[in-house]
Formats: structure tokens, C-alpha cells, sequence
């Protein structure tokens, strides 16, 4: 039977599509086509992804416009599938907002937007989990009712050191203030008052997320992946163990090391979480081994592919295969393919040197067993790829991975536990 035609084109331009574009030129052997605001460093100078930036691409009435004039003028062909894959929560946002108005035009899946909404602020994701016995940090909800001349006064539940993270993490990236970060672990309560005040007078509308820290260095965390079709069927879940997390303030939480895992109880308890609410598509869970009660507490969903999801394709649970399968070839559901923690061709994914691994993530048989695999020449990464070598491309990269040794001398403190 003759293979379908199809290309897949990718909205952003950030080490996610990257990872993406990698994922399918590995599977299938062909380009991918990118959209964006503008164009990041992960993606520039590539022979796989072909990046083409459009100012305002982020936000409506130009991304749905663009891409109904694009389908109308470029991708027209009957005989071809358009495969249309969000790589942000900006355009997973856009793209479940505008389903019904770009359906007829591209291949793709979204979530209806009222379950979208739901996931995506922390607050309605927190109830969720409530409404499904799933287990996530004692949590306090602050927003701008709960300050008094612009500060904050009410009691915490529990004693510091805290976390402290946006609800809306879309909101988060329009405003700027002197010492914002993604998320902050803040260890008083005077800290803690004085970056509350300085939120708030940004202009952030949204709710903030205070919630007791789980001890534990990096090693604690755990990342799961997963993609269901759009029968609301698991086809593919992997858990990844992080070592090490990026320590600058625009990046904290962004893992750099994960090794393969699994843990089939917890397999067991997301499925039926994502099945029972009817979801559809790529699905990213952070998550926190807390040695108090033996649980694994979610953090946060994120209704897409995280950006170091390529590590699920390194270990042989390729991205790309499992939406196109879905989508352009409609291979019919068999079982869950699970991500194992141990095989033959199990790899290390690195997102930095291997000397910033082997400095900075904690003493323990996790890292023992990452530096076996290490030795054993079973490691990749993301951005460096053999068949898409070019010398710009290359010194770019190289300088990005080297940007890392100051990052690190600059931000990186240990985490007790």
C-alpha cells in the first residue's frame, strides 16, 4: 500500500519543535515546516525544520488568519495531510480555541477548549485533581483580593521554605519585573511579601500558587509524557527521571539530565485520570517524589509536549510515530506502549555538557547509573544531530550548550533532601 503524503508543520521554533522536527526527519525522513513569532537559536540554520516567522503569529486574529490564507494559497494539495502540532502553550491555546474554524483545512487534535481552559490554569487544575484522587502539594491560592494596599497579610498553611508559581503561565510571559522567574522556592516571609507586591504591580491579573516544597534535590522530580489518540486512547506514556533542573531565574524547572524510568502504578493512575476526562493529544505531567508519604505530587500539566520530550524518542518512544500513526495512517489502537526504565538501548538525555552533569546533579545511584550510560556511549540530545550538520549551525549550538558553565556557576544552589 502506498504510504501517504504528509508534512508536518510545527508552530514555534523552540527546542520542542525542534525536538519534533528530529522526531519525524529520524521516523520518516522528511522536513518539517515551522511558524512562529520570530525565531530562536534551537531552530535557526537547520536542513530539517524551515522556519518561517510571521510578526503576531503568537496571538489572533493573525494566527487563525494566517493559517486559513496559508491553506487556501500553500497547502492545497487533496493528495497531501497538513499535520498541524502546537510545540507552546501559546499555540496548544490557539489551536484548541480555533479547532472548528482551521478543522476543514489541517490535519490535527485539540481539546475542546472549555477542558483546555480547565487543565491549564492551576487553580481548575488543582480542583481537578481533587475530583480525580490525584495528589498534589498543600496549596495555597493567592490572587489580588487577597491583598490589602497591595500586600499580602493572610496566614500560610504551612511553614517555609515555600513554592511560588503563576496559575496562568500564558499570563506570566507577557509582564515583566525586576527579578521574575518561571517559579521561585522562597525561604521567608519577608521575601516572600516583597516578590508577591512586586507581581502584582506588573499588572499580573491572574492568580498566584503557594504551595508547601517537597524536600528533595533535583533527582526527586519525575516527567510523564504521554499521547492519546483521538478515540481517547493511551497509545504511548514514558516516565522520565530528571537529575538536574536549569537554575537561571527565566528557567527554573527546565530539566537538563533525564535518565528512562517507569513506574506502573503511576502509568496506571494517569491513564485512567486521562481517560476518564475524555483527553485528546500530547500530555506533559511534572511531578515530585515526596519522601514523606511515598507519593509522586503533580505540579502541573502542560497540554503539549514538554521541550525535553525528545527523550522519550532517544529511548525508542518516538513522537512523531505516535501522532502520525494516529492521524495520517489511522493504524488502529492495539495497547499502550509503555517507556521502560532499563533496556539494551536505554540512553541519557543530556541537555547540557557532560561536565555541568557531572559537577552539579546530586551524588546518588541515579547519577551512578547515568554516568554508566555515559561511559557506555549511550547518551543524545536534543539540539546535535548527525544528519542535520552545518558549521553555523554547529557554533551556534556549542556556544548555547557552553552558555551553560556560567549559567550554572551563576544561579545553581544545592537543594537539601
Amino acid at each position: 500500500m502506498e504510504q501517504k503524503k504528509f508534512i508536518p508543520i510545527l508552530l514555534g521554533s523552540d527546542m520542542n519543535v525542534y525536538g519534533m522536527a528530529k522526531a519525524f526527519h529520524e521516523a520518516y525522513g522528511i522536513q518539517s515546516v515551522a511558524y512562529a513569532d520570530h525565531i530562536l537559536a534551537p531552530t535557526k540554520y537547520s536542513k530539517i525544520v524551515t522556519v518561517h516567522t510571521i510578526s503576531g503569529f503568537s496571538q489572533d486574529p493573525v494566527f487563525t488568519d494566517t493559517l486559513v490564507q496559508l491553506a487556501k494559497s500553500v497547502y492545497q494539495d487533496p493528495k497531501v495531510k497538513y499535520l498541524l502540532i502546537p510545540c507552546g502553550d501559546g499555540y496548544a491555546e490557539l489551536l484548541s480555541k480555533n479547532k472548528e474554524i482551521l478543522a476543514p483545512y489541517y490535519t490535527f487534535i485539540a481539546n475542546d477548549f472549555s477542558l483546555f481552559k480547565q487543565l491549564v490554569n492551576k487553580v481548575a487544575f488543582y480542583e481537578t485533581c481533587d475530583q480525580y484522587d490525584l495528589p498534589y502539594p498543600e496549596t495555597l491560592i493567592i490572587s489580588q483580593t487577597s491583598l490589602v494596599n497591595g500586600k499580602f497579610v493572610g496566614e500560610l498553611p504551612f511553614s517555609f521554605p515555600i513554592a511560588l508559581k503563576p496559575a496562568n503561565s500564558v499570563e506570566w510571559l507577557s509582564i515583566e519585573f525586576e527579578g521574575r522567574k518561571k517559579a521561585y522556592v522562597i525561604q521567608e516571609r519577608a521575601e516572600f511579601e516583597e516578590v508577591i507586591q512586586k507581581i502584582y504591580e506588573a499588572g499580573y491579573q491572574s492568580e498566584m500558587i503557594a504551595q508547601d516544597f517537597i524536600p528533595g534535590d533535583d533527582s526527586y522530580m519525575r516527567v510523564l509524557n504521554a499521547y492519546v489518540d483521538q478515540n481517547h486512547q493511551v497509545r504511548m506514556m514514558g516516565l522520565g527521571h530528571p537529575l538536574l533542573e536549569d537554575p537561571t531565574p527565566g528557567s527554573v524547572g527546565n530539566y537538563v539530565v533525564i535518565l528512562p524510568d517507569e513506574n506502573p502504578a503511576l502509568y496506571q493512575l494517569m491513564e485512567k485520570f486521562l481517560k476518564d476526562i475524555r483527553y485528546v493529544g500530547f500530555a506533559n505531567f511534572d511531578m515530585k517524589y515526596d519522601v514523606r508519604d511515598g507519593q509522586y505530587k503533580l505540579f502541573e500539566i502542560n497540554l503539549r509536549q514538554g521541550r525535553s520530550s525528545y527523550f522519550l524518542t532517544l529511548n525508542g518512544l518516538n513522537l512523531a510515530e505516535a501522532i502520525t500513526n494516529d492521524l495520517v495512517f489511522h493504524k488502529p489502537f492495539v495497547q499502550t506502549i509503555y517507556g521502560k526504565k532499563e533496556t539494551q538501548d536505554s540512553k541519557i538525555w543530556l541537555g547540557v555538557p557532560k561536565k555541568i552533569f557531572l559537577k552539579y546533579a546530586k551524588e546518588n545511584d541515579d547519577k551512578k547509573r547515568g554516568i554508566a550510560l555515559l561511559d557506555a556511549g549511550k547518551v543524545g540530545t536534543t539540539l546535535f544531530y548527525t544528519k542535520d550538520k552545518s558549521l553555523r549551525r554547529y557554533l551556534l549550538m556549542k556556544r548555547a550548550f557552553y552558555n551553560y558553565h556560567e549559567r550554572f556557576k551563576k544561579y545553581f544552589q544545592v537543594k537539601e533532601g
